[in-house]
């Protein structure tokens, strides 16, 4: 088996397919988890939106839509706007072979921005999706879109940056009531 860290094993894995979720409230502040403990090295205590594979046969808007809800409980959101591009991440080294179950170098991602729509007593990240789905964050807060790079675990940041690049504008456009002006 090669090593971790061997550049050929690297270039010969995929990407993962896989969507982000950017959940504004109507303050233009952001959603973001703290993935539960228990990761180790880089993915110990880090904070990151909701996302997650695509499954099969699955168009990414509706992948969204189920990791939002799965991950946070919410589904009282509208689409807000789609990042043009997809975006993409590599492991670290010592990850590859080892996180996405092994098979993947890195991840591809849609990324979406959603409205919430709903009140907070919605956000349940204790027992997401009706308890019907593991957790995968200890706490959530909003926090805003700018600050969000800085709280990602090193090897995501050049992505968020590209995320948070697609949705700055988001903010600005949100009054206090949720409706956006163009």
């Amino acid at each position: 088996m090669a090593k971790e860290n061997d550049p050929v094993m690297r270039q010969n894995m995929p990407y993962r397919d896989c969507v982000g979720c950017v959940l504004f409230n109507k303050d233009g502040k952001v959603f973001i988890g703290q993935r539960l403990a228990g990761g180790q090295g880089a993915l110990a205590h880090s904070w990151q939106f909701p996302q997650g594979g695509i499954d099969r046969d699955e168009e990414p808007l509706d992948a969204a839509l189920r990791e939002l809800y799965e991950e946070t409980s919410v589904r009282s959101v509208s689409l807000l706007k789609a990042a043009p591009n997809w975006i993409f991440y590599d492991l670290p080294d010592e990850l590859v072979g080892v996180a996405l179950k092994g098979k993947y170098r890195g991840q591809r991602q849609k990324w979406f921005a959603f409205l919430f729509e709903g009140n907070e007593h919605e956000i349940n990240v204790a027992q997401p999706a009706n308890g019907t789905h593991p957790a995968e964050f200890s706490s959530w807060k909003w926090c805003n879109l700018d600050a969000v790079v800085n709280l990602i675990v090193p090897f995501k940041r050049e992505a968020y940056q590209k995320v948070v690049a697609s949705f700055h504008d988001i903010p600005s456009h949100l009054d206090h009531n949720g409706e956006t002006s163009k």
